[in-house]
Parts: C-alpha cells; sequence; structure tokens
C-alpha cells in the first residue's frame, strides 16, 4: 500500500527516477563577454521575492560560474566580500527558468518555419531557460542516430537557451529494439509518438502495439514515452463540410470531437498497466502531450493514476486562454489538434490544473510559414495547425490564471520543478544550492500589449494566436547556466545554450 500511495502523488514524485541522467554537450569555446550580458563569474541576486522549493522568501542567491551556490534570506544576509557583484530586482520575482518539453523548432529543414536562433531568442525572452525540441516538424524527423546527428550539428551555436532533444517512435522503428536503444544511447531524452496522422510524412503513426514495444525498451533507461492522444474515429470525418463552412472555426472543431481523445487514451490504458510496480514495463512512464478534453479522457487518467500506472499529462497554455466561442471566422491562428474546445471545457482544465490532476504546462509550440496558416483565404479544414507563442506562456499563464488564484509557487511547479522531473534533468528547476543558475526575473504586475511594436522574437509573429492580447508580467532578465543571455529587449551577443544529451 505504501507502494500504490508513491505512485500516485500529484506532484510527480513517481518521476524522481528519470532525474537520474545529464550529460551536457560543451558548446564551443565563447568568451564570456560575448556569452553574458553581465561579466561577472561570481555575483549575488538579490529581491523581496524569491520562489524556492521551500515558498516565497526575500533574501538573495549566490552564483558562481554555472551553479546557484547558496540562497539566503534577508535575515541571513551578511553582505557581500570586496568585489562580488549584488544585482538588486526590489519587488521584482526572481524564480527558476521555465523549462518547456514540448516545442516544435523545425530545425534542420524547415529552419523557415521557426529554426534554433529565433525559437531559442524568443523562449530567452520570455523567461524559458530550457527548450526541448520535438522530434517533427524538422525534416528529416528525429527517428534514428543518424537523422540525430543533423539536430545536432544545426543547433550548434545557435542556440540561446539549453536543448534537449526527444526521438521519435514510429512504425519502422517501434519493433527494432536495437534501432530504438542507439537512439537512446545516442542522447535522446525520451520518445515521442502520435496515435494520428501527424501530417509529417516521415513521422507517420502508431498503436498500442508500437507503443507497447517503445515502452519496454523504454523501462531499461527509465525515461518516458510522451504520446499525441488522438484516435481518428471511423464515424468522424469531415469530408461532407463544404468549403463555406470551412471558414466557421465550429466546423473544424467538429471534425475533432472529444471522442477522439477519449478513445486514444483508452487504448493507451491497455498498455500503461505494464509500468506499475511488478509490471512488464516497470520503470517506463507514459506522458501525455496537450490534453484538451477535461471531462471523459481526463477522468480515465485520473482512474489510471489511482490504479498505480506510471502516467502524467500537461496540457498548454492556448487551452487555458481561449476558448472555442471566441474564435471569429477565419482566424486560422487558432486552429491546432487537439482543438481549442468550448468555455465549460476551459473551466474544467483550470479546476484540473489547480487541484493537481493535470501535472504540468508546456506551449506546444507549433510555427509554419505565414503562407500555410491560409490567412487569407481561412480555411480552417485546410490550414496548417499549430499554435505560435512560447515567447508568451509566462504571462499567459499569470495573466489568464489569476482569476483562479494562481500562485508563484505553483508557476514553478507547472514549469520548472515538473518539467524538469519528465526531461530527467535533476539539475534545473529549482533556485537551490547545487542547481543550475537557470533564473527569470519578472515583474508580475506591468501589463502591456501584443502589438507589431512590442519585441516580438519567434520568426514569424503574424501568425500568433496571441498577438492583439493585453497580457500581465513582463520578464526583466533570463539567466541560463550563470549567463545572463537576455536583459530588456537585448540578448547575449553569442548563443551559447548549451545541448542536452542523456547518457545512461
Amino acid at each position: 500500500m505504501e507502494h500504490l500511495q508513491w505512485r500516485i502523488l500529484p506532484a510527480l514524485i513517481l518521476l524522481a527516477s528519470f532525474a537520474a541522467y545529464l550529460y551536457v554537450k560543451a558548446p564551443p569555446k565563447v568568451s564570456r563577454n560575448d556569452c553574458s550580458l553581465l561579466l561577472h563569474y561570481h555575483y549575488w541576486i538579490k529581491s523581496k521575492r524569491i520562489v524556492t522549493p521551500d515558498g516565497v522568501i526575500s533574501g538573495a542567491v549566490e552564483v558562481k560560474g554555472k551553479f546557484i551556490t547558496s540562497v539566503v534570506t534577508e535575515n541571513d544576509w551578511q553582505g557581500t566580500s570586496k568585489g562580488e557583484e549584488v544585482i538588486d530586482y526590489g519587488e521584482a520575482v526572481v524564480m527558476p527558468g521555465f523549462i518547456d518539453v514540448h516545442a516544435h523548432l523545425d530545425d534542420p529543414g524547415r529552419a523557415d518555419w521557426e529554426g534554433f536562433p529565433s525559437g531559442t531568442k524568443a523562449a530567452a525572452a520570455g523567461g524559458i531557460t530550457t527548450l526541448i525540441d520535438m522530434p517533427l516538424n524538422s525534416d528529416p524527423s528525429t527517428t534514428s542516430t543518424e537523422n540525430l546527428e543533423l539536430k545536432i550539428k544545426a543547433a550548434e551555436k545557435n542556440i540561446y537557451v539549453d536543448v534537449g532533444f526527444w526521438g521519435g517512435l514510429v512504425p519502422d522503428n517501434a519493433f527494432n529494439s536495437s534501432a530504438l536503444e542507439a537512439l537512446l544511447d545516442a542522447g535522446v531524452l525520451g520518445l515521442k509518438s502520435f496515435m494520428c496522422p501527424s501530417g509529417i510524412n516521415d513521422f507517420p503513426m502508431t498503436n498500442a502495439n508500437h507503443i507497447k514495444e517503445g515502452l519496454s525498451v523504454l523501462a531499461k533507461y527509465r525515461r518516458p514515452l510522451l504520446v499525441h492522444a488522438e484516435i481518428q474515429l471511423d464515424s468522424e470525418s469531415h469530408s461532407d463540410q463544404n468549403t463555406e463552412d470551412a471558414r466557421s472555426y465550429s466546423t473544424y472543431l467538429k471534425t475533432r470531437p472529444p471522442a477522439w481523445e477519449e478513445a486514444a487514451i483508452r487504448e493507451l490504458l491497455t498498455v500503461t498497466k505494464d509500468t506499475r510496480i511488478g509490471g512488464s514495463a516497470e520503470g517506463a512512464h507514459l506522458h501525455i502531450v496537450h490534453l484538451s478534453d477535461a471531462s471523459s479522457s481526463l477522468d480515465l487518467i485520473k482512474e489510471a493514476k489511482v490504479n498505480g500506472d506510471s502516467l502524467s499529462v500537461e496540457t498548454c497554455t492556448h487551452y487555458l486562454a481561449f476558448t472555442a466561442e471566441e474564435i471569429q471566422d477565419g482566424d486560422t491562428r487558432f486552429k491546432c489538434a487537439p482543438p481549442i474546445r468550448d468555455a465549460p471545457n476551459r473551466e474544467k482544465l483550470w479546476e484540473a490544473l489547480m487541484d493537481g490532476h493535470i501535472d504540468m504546462l508546456s506551449s506546444d509550440h507549433s510555427p509554419t510559414v505565414p503562407e500555410l496558416k491560409l490567412l487569407g483565404e481561412g480555411n480552417f479544414l485546410r490550414a496548417w495547425g499549430g499554435i505560435s507563442g512560447l515567447q508568451f506562456v509566462l504571462p499567459v499563464t499569470w495573466s489568464y490564471g489569476k482569476k483562479y488564484g494562481v500562485t508563484l509557487e505553483q508557476l514553478a511547479l507547472w514549469w520548472s520543478e515538473r518539467p524538469a522531473k519528465i526531461a530527467g534533468q535533476k539539475l534545473k528547476g529549482a533556485i537551490a544550492s547545487g542547481k543550475f543558475a537557470d533564473i527569470v526575473v519578472w515583474d508580475p504586475s506591468a501589463e502591456f500589449d501584443l502589438t507589431n511594436e512590442y519585441p516580438v522574437y519567434i520568426k514569424h509573429p503574424s501568425i500568433s494566436a496571441y498577438m492583439g492580447k493585453r497580457l500581465t508580467g513582463k520578464v526583466f532578465a533570463t539567466f541560463v547556466g550563470g549567463n545572463l543571455v537576455y536583459k530588456e529587449e537585448k540578448h547575449a551577443p553569442a548563443a551559447c545554450g548549451v545541448q542536452i544529451l542523456a547518457k545512461r
């Protein structure tokens, strides 16, 4: 019974074992003058609001090189030795940098969609210090060691924050344990699969048999499998929709009902039972990405957790910010899969997040070129699906979460601590001695409008559903591994983020 209780704790304690690996591929030698807007190797960050694992404190954080070496309260602050730099942020919030485990940076092969330079610049400006890049929509997809090497080369000297990689689980490699083991040995942090067509030719969908095989391999490595959980049901089709209706969001919404998510999750639970203690895949973990349905699908997930399945789930900021009712005809910026649902569903998502049934958040940043969004035509059935906006996840979560009483500690839990665990990053996700100095400084009261004049670093701002919104919560500074990589609309001269590769 004690083991069962441990497995179902909502705080993802069950993932602690995944936090046992971390290998950082050192970036090319670059002067600290180029990597950081702050030249000091040893410095202190002071604030009246520092978010730590023990709560919000008034005090100071000591940084030496890449690491936090101490965290002290204001009462214990003894000042500094001669020559030590002190940055006093006053009432601004100092908290662990955000970790986004679900982003499509599209590099190599589709850098015109986003690319490592613009994507990681946007991340830094938004307080994200670590991104885990999805195996698609780059070209080729990251489904082999050869393709992973292409991604690693594309990222070299091009990332302003730390970046890790998920590998792809597809029918071609699912039953080839040697190929999967080679990909995992090469450093991917886990695997990702789709249970419906992905829209990318070299990333076909998987079924429960493929997923079962993937979990059996992942169990040896104690790394997670991330799954896009939708199954296209035979009774559901949009072939009978005419082009006149295609500009209506409700037309698109009907083509991907909640039943698609529910069917996929039901099928997943036939194999996640193997991840229980004593099961054939004990040590593996399944993570459901971008949950949209807050009704029957969520109920199935809650039941599986109670039963001891090693299972977690995320939702995304766009599901928490927007509703189907407010999406105007032809505004294909809002098209994504699974789709943004109605207002009652959004309320249930917030309730589940606040109650701990949804474990964490991600951006699912999935951009493309404006031409594929069909902004002029406004055809929801033909436009590329995906929400672009990883730069805005901090203020979006805060702005829309205020009415629900979201706290700074919850932000750190959803965006730092739990993502660090799912990605196996034991030295990230908290402001504590011995952790990497990955820190975001921001003002929770500062309001701003996302107009064309606002500095936006994603490659194609015009396709972002967040443009035109008024948000609260402005990032002042972002530190990655002790380097001040972003400060008040200015980035460090060089891209000195490191690539994170798992090591067994």
